[in-house]
Order: structure tokens, then C-alpha cells, then sequence
């Protein structure tokens, strides 16, 4: 093709979804499709996080609009949860069964109707019900936009797969940082008397990147030549390489007419539980649930958090909030980014999960500040837990999975730790606000056992996932032997 270049390992024979790896990881060609591909799965990120961030400031505007009860609010707040769970399970098994191209496709018209639904519901039951349509939305897109963003990068080099795993991270709080821009407008801009619109707008507002993605699938996006050849799709296999790297590789004459790559496990849950991949699924699964209980803790209930014990108003709340997202959330995943470049995913978790542990421990010690040079530390604090969240456990929970499963499971994997973040967050949304009301600023404490669980599983399960590539067999052979010999 005319955007790309010819690659020097023209003509090579695949027989199998690990030809495949070994080809793309030994290209040099400018891959501009393959880099779209990317872009549109993190496209696919900040729709998770802009549609899981919206109502972090404006429940409570739903809240007097709707004249809800504790419990409805608490409908409200978790119905998107529900939502992300059933969606993650589904969604990751079907990734794996009928390939990532088609979750990905039919994932977006999710966004666009709950979108739109949410934001013009007449009622409580509409909303609740629009949100577990969104959730089902989010749920399904994070274990195909990983897989994408694993299958569509080189294992080592300039943008490789821990890297762009990585950037999932900073995504994620430029989408929640541009939610606060769109709520700190639309404050400004809204009449006084239309303020009630303030939550409906930024909701809507969630269509337009599902829009922009669909109106630009049809020329980049690709179903993943990796995925493919494991399925035996091989002269799909081909077509995709050549589409989207721009490599002339052929299928090999030998080739069986069906095919599964020797070795790969078979679709299914069970899988995980299993050797050799069940201490990384027991490692996954704990920072799949202590790291969305924190999460929640400090980034969803920021603003309550600024308001009720720095006692700050409606302008400084936003601002505050938007401050914190762009100078320590966004820039402690871009150097998350550049870590997973360059460090084993295992260090700087720990690293991660240790500098969150101290700073939820000096929130705890604070209390509520009350004066500037207090207020100025729990400040310091909240940042030094956004950016360690950043390049630490927040890029990490979807390397350590991503690059532990093979092709074949994947999206199950990742789906299944997705599900686990669902339920880590439904549960911190239940709890943190009867912990605020007990204890105050003591629930540090609590959270802070969220931090410091995840360090001790890593420090006895020292599996590093970005050692060898899993999607070469000859690595994953290395990995089963020694395995067996633990």
C-alpha cells in the first residue's frame, strides 16, 4: 500500500499465530494502519473512562433533580458497575471466540445509545437502566481495546506492547480531566436557571468520540492477525500483515487448513485457574480489586473529598480537581508510559503500590487541615497518590494480565480482571461512603490496606511478564518447562 513502506522481511512463510509475532516484532516498516488501529482502542479507553467519570461530580445534581432516596442514589452510582461486570465476562470470552474486530465494532453502539439515553432520561429508572447499558459498554471494551493494543505493537523496541498497554493509563485521565473541562464550561456557560442540564450535557457528550470511531473503522480498523492465524485464518493472517504493517509474508505450503497454535489453551474461564497461568490470575485478581477500591476512594470521590474536609466550594472543587488530574494523574502515567519501556512491570508496581501506601497513610495522619500549610499537604498528598497510580498500579493492572495470556486467552483473562474491577469498585462505592461518615478522614487507613495487600502477592509470585513474549511459542514452551520445574 501506498502509506507504508515495503518491509525487508517480504515473503516470509506463517504457519502459525507465533510466525506471526516473530514477523511483526522483526519489522521495520512504518506501520500507519497499525498505529490508527491503536489510536481507535484508546479511543475506545477514554470512552470507558469519560462514561465512568461524569456523574462523579454531577450525582448530586441527580439527585435533587430526581428527589432520590440513599438507596436509589445508590442505584445510580452502581447500576454502571453492574453493567461493567456482566459486560467484562461476556465481553472478553467473545473476544476470544468470535475476534477482536467485531466485539470492537458493536462495542461503540453501546456508548452512543446509553450516551445519548442517559442523558435525556425522564426519570430515575431510565437513567439507572442507561447506565447498565453504558457499563455493559464499558465492561466490553477494555478486554478487546487491550488485546488490540498488545496484538497491534512489537514485544521490544519503540512502542512496544508494555508501552502502549501503558498509555491506557494516561488515556484514561486526559478523558477524565476533559470531563472536568466539559463540567467547568458548561458551569460558566449555563444560565443559572438551566444549571440542572449540567449533568445531562456532559453525559450526552459521550456520543461523539463512539460517533467519530464508527465514521472511521471501516478504513483503518482490522481484525488481529494474531487472532486470526491462532484460529487458522491464515490468509486472513496474510491480508492483515500486509494491510496494516505493510508485510508481504505468504501461508506456508505445509500449513494445515485448520489450525490452533500448538500449545494455546482453549477458550474458557477455567483456563486461568490452571497452570501455568494460576499465580499470575490470583496476582492479577488481587490488583484487579485493591487497586479500583483505591481508585475510587481518592480519583471518584475527589471532589467530595476537596469539598467536605478542605472545605472548598463549587469553583475551587472543580478546579482543584481538574488541577490534581493534569499534573500528577496524566503526568504519572506518561512517565508510566516510559517506565514500561525500560523496567520489569513487577518493580515498578511495587514501586507504585509503596509510594500510594505512604501517601494514604499521611492523609490519615492529616486528618482535616486547618491550615494553609495543612491543606497545602493533603494536596500534596492526593497528587503523590494520583501519580503514583499513574505510572505505578494503573498502567500495570492491564500489562501484568495482557502480556501473562497468550492470544488465545486474552480477552478472557482480561475480561475476567475486569469483571474483578467491577466488583472492587460496586463494593468501595457501597462502602467508602458509610467509612466517611464513621470514621472521616480515618478511612485512609482502610484504603491503605489496598496498597500495601497487592506488594506482598507480588513479592511471592515472581512472574514478569514482560520477560519473554507469550505469543512466541518458543518463549511460551521456555515459560511452561520452567514452570514445571517450580
Amino acid at each position: 500500500m501506498s502509506t507504508l513502506d515495503i518491509d525487508p522481511v517480504a515473503s516470509a512463510p506463517i504457519r502459525s499465530a507465533s510466525d506471526v509475532s516473530r514477523l511483526i516484532n522483526a519489522s521495520t516498516a512504518r506501520a500507519s494502519h497499525a498505529r490508527v488501529i491503536v489510536l481507535l482502542a484508546l479511543g475506545g479507553v477514554f470512552l470507558d473512562a469519560y462514561d465512568l467519570t461524569t456523574l462523579s461530580y454531577g450525582i448530586q445534581d441527580v439527585v435533587r433533580e430526581f428527589n432520590l432516596t440513599p438507596a436509589l442514589t445508590g442505584f445510580v452510582t452502581s447500576s454502571i458497575m453492574i453493567g461493567t461486570i456482566l459486560g467484562s465476562l461476556v465481553g472478553g470470552w467473545f473476544t476470544d471466540r468470535i475476534g477482536r474486530y467485531q466485539v470492537f465494532m458493536a462495542d461503540m453502539l453501546f456508548f452512543v445509545v446509553a450516551a445519548i439515553a442517559a442523558g435525556l432520561a425522564p426519570n430515575v429508572w431510565v437513567l439507572i437502566a442507561a447506565r447498565f447499558v453504558m457499563g455493559l459498554g464499558v465492561g466490553i471494551d477494555l478486554p478487546v481495546a487491550m488485546a488490540f493494543l498488545s496484538e497491534f505493537s512489537k514485544f521490544q523496541g519503540s512502542g512496544n506492547k508494555a508501552s502502549r498497554l501503558a498509555a491506557w493509563c494516561p488515556m484514561w485521565y486526559a478523558a477524565s480531566s476533559v470531563c472536568f473541562l466539559i463540567v467547568f464550561a458548561l458551569y460558566f456557560l449555563l444560565p443559572q436557571e438551566h444549571a440542572g442540564w449540567l449533568w445531562r450535557a456532559s453525559l450526552i457528550f459521550g456520543a461523539v468520540p463512539a460517533l467519530i470511531i464508527i465514521a472511521v473503522r471501516s478504513r483503518f480498523m482490522n481484525e488481529s492477525p494474531l487472532w486470526a492465524a491462532n484460529q487458522g485464518k491464515l490468509d486472513d493472517a496474510v491480508r492483515i500483515l500486509r494491510e496494516s504493517y505493510g508485510i508481504h509474508a505468504h501461508k506456508a505450503d505445509a500449513a494445515p487448513a485448520s489450525y490452533r497454535a500448538a500449545g494455546q489453551p482453549a477458550v474458557s474461564f477455567r483456563v486461568l485457574f490452571q497452570r501455568p497461568y494460576l499465580s499470575r490470575t490470583v496476582v492479577a485478581s488481587v490488583m484487579n480489586l485493591c487497586i479500583p477500591f483505591e481508585y475510587t476512594a481518592i480519583a471518584f470521590f475527589l471532589p467530595s473529598i476537596l469539598s467536605q474536609f478542605l472545605g472548598a466550594g463549587v469553583f475551587e472543587t472543580l478546579s482543584a480537581s481538574l488541577a490534581l488530574n493534569v499534573l500528577f494523574a496524566l503526568t504519572g502515567g506518561l512517565l508510566g508510559m516510559r517506565l514500561a519501556h525500560t523496567r520489569p512491570s513487577r518493580h515498578v508496581a511495587l514501586a507504585g503500590f509503596a509510594l500510594q501506601f505512604v501517601a494514604l497513610v499521611a492523609l490519615a495522619l492529616l486528618g482535616h487541615p486547618q491550615t494553609a500549610l495543612g491543606i497545602g499537604i493533603a494536596l500534596a498528598g492526593l497528587g503523590a497518590w494520583l501519580f503514583a497510580e499513574g505510572f505505578g498500579p494503573g498502567a500495570q493492572m492491564m500489562i501484568y494480565p495482557a502480556l501473562s495470556y497468550p492470544t488465545s486467552i486474552r480477552g478472557t483473562g482480561l475480561g475476567f480482571g475486569r469483571a474483578l474491577t467491577g466488583i472492587g469498585s460496586a463494593v468501595a462505592l457501597f462502602v467508602l461512603p458509610i467509612l466517611n461518615a464513621r470514621l472521616g478522614t480515618d478511612m485512609f487507613w482502610v484504603v491503605a490496606l489496598a496498597a500495601v495487600i497487592p506488594i506482598g502477592f507480588l513479592a511471592l509470585v515472581k512472574y514478569e511478564p514482560t520477560e519473554h513474549d507469550i505469543d512466541d511459542e518458543d518463549a511460551h514452551a521456555h515459560e511452561r518447562l520452567l514452570d514445571e520445574r517450580v
